[in-house]
This record gives structure tokens, C-alpha cells and sequence, in this order.
């Protein structure tokens, strides 16, 4: 599956009749909540001595792809170029890859 596969496969279950901003704002806020799904996960290994859930992790990652994806359409653009756009950038910040130098002195 490809990346835009997906996200066409993944708004077949998203309430696609609400207008742009909505769906914007549903993708932005489903985005934080399971980030934070992510990260009480790693938290409760890290500090509370829970065993990593991997399994779990794994689909609430799933879930941040999901709401990535919808905010991606609700932004009009396809995953694809959303992930290219992003490695260009990162080509520029780091073109011979990650040098901790050039990440504590970034150009902005």
C-alpha cells in the first residue's frame, strides 16, 4: 500500500460531509489526543516500570496516521507530497545527515 492508498483508504471512515475547517480542526485535535495516547505509553514504561506495550503502540501510531491523513485532505494535499516536502527539508538541514551542530545551530 502506498502512502496515498492509505490516506484514500483511511477517508472512507472519516465523516467526509463536514466542510474543510472542520474536518481541520477534527484532524488537528484527533492528532493531539493520540499523541498523547503515544507518549502515556512511553511514560508509563519510562517512569512507572510498565512493560513497553509494543502492540498497543503500534496501533495507536496507526491512529496518528489516520488523523494525519485527514488533516492532510482537509489541507488539500496528498500524504505524498506531505512526506516529500518534509525529507527536502530535512535534506536541507541536514545534508550529510544529522550533524548535532547544525541541530543546535539551525538556520530558521
Amino acid at each position: 500500500m502506498t502512502i496515498n492508498e492509505y490516506q484514500e483508504a483511511a477517508l472512507k471512515t472519516c465523516n467526509t460531509s463536514l466542510n474543510k475547517k472542520d474536518l481541520l480542526l477534527n484532524g488537528v485535535m484527533g492528532l493531539c489526543g493520540e499523541s498523547g495516547e503515544v507518549i502515556d505509553l512511553v511514560k508509563k514504561h519510562i517512569a512507572q516500570g510498565h512493560e513497553l506495550n509494543r502492540d498497543k503502540m503500534i496501533e495507536e501510531l496507526g491512529d496518528v496516521a489516520w488523523y494525519i491523513a485527514l488533516t492532510a485532505y482537509a489541507l488539500d494535499v496528498d500524504m505524498d507530497s506531505v512526506l516529500k516536502q518534509n525529507i527536502d527539508k530535512l535534506k536541507k538541514r541536514y545534508p550529510h545527515g544529522f550533524e548535532k551542530q547544525r541541530s543546535i545551530n539551525r538556520e530558521q
